[in-house]
């Protein structure tokens, strides 16, 4: 609890648009100092394409916008920039984040937990031997899906007939649901070992490709004391990760879960 349990399953008919598992630990300045070039060694087979980016957190009073001469502006800009090392797959479907606060592991590509984890050993590794944290602070784990009714074959089914009313809210009362043309809503829920939690959002979101109105179920899990790095750090993302399936299954209706052709493992 609180998400009750259920099969585990794949989809052949995979909703999930994004995955990252985010592990944040307390500033490593070295990972800022140097280029990360053993750590690319070490990943670059399978992540062969880099770059390197930044992010500023810089802010002026506003009485100030617009009075700090321009070359000032950038020194300072680049005096606080966070470097955030970057290492993609070839196809651009795997990514690896390296900040001195965070490694973090993102695909479009998500097929089962196994081959997720299995990716996520390389910087996993990496960061053990070139940059090892004394602990994490954080584990995040996140799963993005999009329901796409076109790809179901269900074009004309109304959100009600897909997606539990405790989910839906406003759109599972008969008389208005289908009128509602934007929304949005988050929640966060403590889960079962008194430690972690998931914060909810739901909403419409378009489709990339075209201007279908698509069903957006944003599951963040999150576990946020001090965690040792090994297996404790393992056991909790396996933790996560089975909540993960349990919440979905538990915010869909039977027919959208038949509808994705699911899989028991």
């Amino acid at each position: 609890m609180p998400f009750p349990e259920t099969r585990r399953v794949i989809y052949k008919r995979n909703p999930l648009d994004e995955v990252i598992c985010q592990l944040r630990f307390p500033p490593i300045l070295k990972i800022d100092k140097e280029l990360p070039a053993d750590f690319q060694d070490r990943v670059r087979r399978s992540f062969p394409n880099y770059a390197e980016k930044g992010e500023w957190k810089l802010q002026f009073p506003a009485e100030l916008e617009g009075q700090i001469p321009s070359e000032i502006m950038s020194q300072a800009l680049q005096s606080t920039a966070t470097k955030n090392y970057e290492f993609k797959s070839e196809d651009g479907s795997w990514k690896i984040n390296l900040t001195r606060t965070f490694v973090g592991l993102t695909t479009s590509n998500y097929h089962r937990w196994e081959e997720f984890t299995e990716m996520l050993a390389l910087p996993m590794s990496a960061l053990l031997e070139f940059y090892p944290p004394e602990h994490f602070t954080r584990i995040g784990l996140r799963y993005v899906n999009i329901i796409r009714r076109s790809r179901l074959e269900m074009p004309d089914r109304p959100w009600s007939a897909l997606i539990k009313p405790h989910i839906l809210g406003i759109l599972a009362a008969p008389e208005i649901g289908e009128s509602v043309r934007n929304f949005e809503s988050q929640y966060e829920v403590g889960l079962s070992d008194g430690e972690g939690g998931v914060r909810i959002r739901t909403g419409f979101v378009q489709a990339s490709d075209n201007e279908e109105i698509c069903y957006k179920i944003d599951n963040d899990f999150f576990a946020g004391k001090r965690l040792e790095v090994g297996q404790v750090a393992t056991n909790k993302l396996n933790f996560l990760n089975s909540r993960s399936g349990r919440l979905f299954r538990w915010a869909i209706t039977d027919a959208l879960h038949e509808a994705m052709e699911p899989d028991e493992v």
